[in-house]
């Protein structure tokens, strides 16, 4: 545990939350955005509807329901600590990655989203980016026929791809299959055409990227530029010293909103 405190003081990244145990004080209510969704029921009339077995989510280790309070609550302050630090920059797009596989990136994504659908301010659509292991759907139980990919090489529309999960004010973006040319996807002009669709079609939407690990390929930097910050995910006992390093220094030239310390026994704590 120290030595990820003291790589994270080394990088000067801006803040960070454990996902271990909930905090005892009481979290502060996020800022609204301008354009906030009227607290109505949304019917989805373009985006596919697939309600997910709530027993499914439990064993993919998704919060959803009342089940897991502790969980709850750890992803309500991470909740709130994004969206007050993006809302103070009038941003909406945040990409989520890790320095290597395993760290737990895809849940804390499909968890965080999940969190920010619950709020009554806005809708999330969360992207299923990493296109070398797409896994998002997997979460879900989904098995989708079309994907991003399909999107991306005009194999089919946004309307042909979208899949609401039964959870309100939640939209999935999902991934199929593995796409070999991923980092240069990433950065094709289809994809910036695309992102800037998801960005700026709802102005209350928040966008959530769930993307390769930092260190497995040069997806994720290769992505940089369309985002608005990164959300980092190390993993307390996993992440090394020297991962956080070389991760920090890929990432060296964008905005890291914070970090992610996964897997801890610390209370909620934030590093500077």
């Amino acid at each position: 545990m120290e030595r990820i405190k003291q790589a994270l003081e080394k990088a000067k990244v801006e803040g960070g939350i454990s996902l271990g145990s909930p905090p005892t004080s009481m979290e502060k209510a996020g800022a609204a955005p301008a354009s906030a969704v009227p607290e109505t029921a949304i019917k989805y009339s373009q985006t596919r509807v697939h309600a997910v077995d709530p027993n499914v989510l439990r064993q993919n280790r998704v919060i959803y329901g009342g089940a897991d309070r502790e969980g709850m609550t750890a992803y309500k302050m991470l909740r709130t600590q994004v969206m007050q630090r993006m809302a103070s920059r009038q941003w909406n797009a945040l990409a989520i990655t890790s320095p290597a596989p395993g760290d737990g990136k895809t849940l804390t994504a499909v968890n965080l989203a999940i969190s920010l659908a619950r709020e009554l301010h806005h809708t999330v659509l969360l992207v299923d980016m990493d296109l070398r292991n797409p896994s998002v759907h997997k979460c879900f139980g989904l098995r989708p026929d079309k994907g991003i990919g399909d999107c991306l090489l005009q194999q089919a529309t946004l309307s042909d791809t979208l899949v609401n999960p039964g959870i309100e004010r939640l939209v999935l973006l999902p991934g199929r299959n593995l796409m070999e040319n991923s980092s240069e996807l990433l950065a094709s002009p289809a994809m910036g055409v695309l992102v800037q669709e998801l960005k700026k079609r709802y102005p209350s939407r928040v966008v959530l990227f769930d993307l390769p690990p930092v260190l497995a390929a040069d997806d994720a930097l290769s992505f940089a530029p369309f985002v608005d910050a990164f959300l980092l995910v190390i993993q307390d006992g996993k992440t090394t010293r020297t991962e956080l390093d070389r991760t920090m220094e890929i990432l060296k030239d964008a905005t890291i909103l914070g970090t992610v310390l996964n897997a801890s026994d610390d209370k909620i704590s934030t590093y500077y």
